[in-house]
């Protein structure tokens, strides 16, 4: 009986990958919609969608690509792959063939065929109105950081793949790994709602790459108050620019003994503008402001140095859910009002927050917004869902292309 199970895959190739392929896909959304977006209703269209996907692409293309047209591309993979380690080592042929598979599937299959589809399936199953060429542009605008992300994970997988794995055992090997992977980050990123859609991609995006990574405590860290010991103060300046404004001041600070943390430094027009945020023991202080004060090439920057206190403990309540937020949009009046009068009516601190001006699609100006938001209550799943509709609602009134929001929890 175990010896005729054993031929299937070998005898029905094809069949056995669709197979693997249609219940690795629907599992993985199952994992995506129970684990990670935490819903107690199985939205079972967006299931079958997904199922769909893995069944006609992953198992019926991808199986297509990897076995007869690889197959007759390079006529010896098979064959090489049955090879002991030994005798691959020493067949040069074998590993071009083997290199030349791997470029193929990585680096032409999933720019131009893969991601495309994915996201196309993706916008139709995800989105009321789809719109094919939003979709294009959010492939466009995620391809670097996305092939990144499939570069680390895929091209060791399918080295292994190629160069290990029987013609027919390619397609499950793919599924086993993808599943494997998707796996993981539920584990990890469980109750993170804004990236769930990310984690149905059988190979990684530059998001749920990311997102193994992310936790509280990497959230804002403010060293005023976690460096007790030391004196902290906040510098400023504001002049004509000139060519070593920013040397200057560094090398002020550093040779008096201060350390820079957090600054920015930026040429607005005619005008150049410093602040930064220095540490620096307590004795040294005094001869650090004298300095930046007395140094003749700094006079025309008007520099202000204010000291900074730190929160006395039982004043405040630590942080326990945090958001990344990440916003772009053509750039109009009002953007970041709205944006910040959004977070304050949810009680959410700002801990740090950019804005800046870019040069969007044709050219125009696009109003890019990156904030670290933080919260002393415990926020269940209905709360975050409420979150995430929030900023949806205000991606529409504000005609914003990106809204890119990322949960931190208090493990």
């Amino acid at each position: 009986m175990w010896s005729r199970l054993r031929q299937i895959p070998i005898k029905h190739p094809l069949a056995f990958g669709v197979v693997i392929s249609t219940f690795k896909t629907s599992a993985s959304d199952l994992l995506v919609q129970t684990v990670v977006e935490g819903k107690k209703e199985i939205d079972w269209k967006r299931n079958a969608a997904f199922a769909t996907f893995g069944c006609f692409y992953l198992g019926g293309v991808q199986y297509a690509i990897y076995v007869p047209l690889f197959g007759r591309l390079f006529p010896n993979a098979a064959s090489f792959a049955a090879k002991p380690i030994r005798e691959k080592i020493k067949d040069v042929k074998g590993l071009t063939a083997l290199c030349g598979q791997v470029f193929l599937d990585q680096f032409v299959h999933h720019p131009l065929l893969y991601f495309p589809v994915f996201y196309g399936t993706r916008e139709m199953v995800m989105s009321k109105e789809p719109d094919m060429m939003r979709m294009l542009r959010t492939y466009r605008e995620n391809m670097k950081e996305d092939l990144a992300a499939l570069w680390k994970v895929w091209v060791p997988s399918t080295f292994i793949n190629f160069a290990f794995m029987p013609m027919w055992a390619r397609i499950p090997w793919v599924a086993g790994t993808s599943l494997l992977w998707t796996c993981i980050l539920s584990a990890m990123r469980g109750g993170d709602v804004s990236h769930g859609e990310d984690l149905e991609a059988p190979f990684p995006t530059g998001a749920t790459f990311t997102l193994v990574k992310e936790g509280l405590d990497d959230m804002f860290a403010c060293p005023v108050d976690e460096d007790a010991a030391l004196a902290h103060l906040c510098i400023s300046g504001a002049g004509p620019d000139r060519v070593g404004h920013v040397a200057r001041m560094a090398r002020t600070i550093a040779d008096a003994g201060g350390n820079v943390t957090y600054s920015k430094m930026i040429r607005l027009g005619q005008e150049h503008v410093s602040l930064m945020h220095v540490s620096i023991p307590p004795e040294k202080r005094g001869e650090l402001i004298d300095k930046l004060h007395n140094n003749k090439d700094l006079k025309s920057l008007n520099i202000r140095a204010s000291p900074l206190v730190r929160r006395r403990t039982g004043t405040y309540q630590n942080a326990v859910a945090g958001f990344k937020i990440h916003c772009v949009g053509e750039d109009r009046a009002g953007m970041l009002a709205a944006i910040a009068e959004a977070i304050a009516a949810r009680n959410m601190s700002i801990e740090d927050v950019q804005t800046e001006i870019r040069r969007g699609e044709q050219n125009k100006r696009d109003f890019v917004v990156n904030a670290e938001v933080v919260t002393t209550s415990r926020m269940d799943q209905e709360d975050l869902d409420s979150v995430i509709a929030e900023f949806k609602k205000l991606k529409e009134e504000l005609n914003l292309r990106v809204v890119d929001i990322r949960v931190h929890m208090d493990n």
